[in-house]
């Protein structure tokens, strides 16, 4: 069996940038443990896999397909970055005929529309829960050992949880700017050996950006999984379903402009609509194309 992949850079217009994520078009669906055996012989932080839903449909033709995203350890409920390399993958490598694709994943219908040199995602929104954000003093005992690891003796301004994706998010104090942001050296093994409630599946730190001044960033994060098998992850759409309705509401602010200050970087446009969901928009460049025989 021949299976084509595609390997694309996610938010980012420049090779070796952005976030890679490895997509597979399948004729039919799979079984888990190959699923699984693919992701992590690819070792990227998710492989996608895309199968047809209507089986008269071609990926040039299709609008609706079935997507599922796997990391090198496990399948996980939701993918930014997988969902926009699918997109451009279908757009630019299958000529998909179609304005916007919609992708049956288990999150929901997440659709990815063309738009300009870019890609416009339509996600679900997931704000902290108001029942677990507390004050940072109190939320230390009980992840105290967690922020420790995280961000050792930098101030903190908010920590909270996202219950439905499970991340729990460090705001650094606003007297903390990028740079302090991108010099941190995270322990992900000691954050995993911390952390084993499985309440936390990853770890978003974020800070306060400088609107004014170029390119205008509102906001900066870096985002941690060693739950599932990611050490670091360069720039994940998930983070800013969590990161868009948290910092929307600080800033008071729909539309914003991001960046992820992994060492490969990642920039994404976010716009927090009126109907629970976000907008993430942002560009995507292709590495690789290959088979995959098996």
């Amino acid at each position: 069996m021949e299976i084509p992949v595609f390997v694309l850079d996610a938010f980012t217009n420049l090779l070796f940038k952005g976030n890679p994520a490895a997509i597979c078009p399948l004729m039919h669906e799979l079984s888990d443990d190959l699923y699984q055996k693919i992701a992590t012989e690819m070792n990227l932080s998710e492989t996608a896999f895309i199968t047809r839903t209507n089986p008269s449909d071609s990926f040039s033709t299709g609008s609706r397909f079935r997507l599922r995203w796997f990391t090198p350890t496990n399948e996980v409920n939701l993918c930014g970055h997988a969902t926009l390399a699918s997109g451009a993958m279908l757009f630019e490598h299958q000529n998909n005929v179609n304005p916007t694709v919609v992708f049956e994943t288990l999150s929901g219908d997440l659709a990815v529309t063309k738009k300009g040199d870019g890609y416009v995602m339509d996600f679900p929104l997931n704000p902290p829960g108001q029942e677990v954000q507390v004050r940072v003093c109190e939320l230390k005992c009980v992840f105290a050992c967690v922020t420790q690891v995280a961000v050792g003796n930098h101030p903190v301004q908010d920590v909270c949880l996202s219950p439905t994706t499970k991340k729990l998010m460090i705001r650094l104090a606003d007297s903390c700017d990028r740079s302090v942001l991108t010099s941190l050296k995270v322990d992900a093994a000691a954050l995993q050996s911390t952390e084993k409630s499985g309440r936390v599946k990853g770890l978003i730190i974020t800070a306060k950006g400088s609107p004014d001044c170029q390119p205008g960033y509102d906001f900066y994060s870096r985002f941690f999984a060693p739950w599932n098998g990611i050490d670091e992850d360069p720039v994940t759409g998930s983070a800013h379903t969590v990161l868009g309705s948290y910092w929307s509401e600080k800033l008071g602010k729909k539309k914003m402009l991001a960046y992820q200050c992994s060492s490969r970087g990642g920039e994404l446009e976010l716009e927090v609509r009126d109907d629970g969901r976000i907008n993430i928009s942002g560009q995507a460049v292709s590495v690789l194309q290959g088979t995959i025989t098996i």
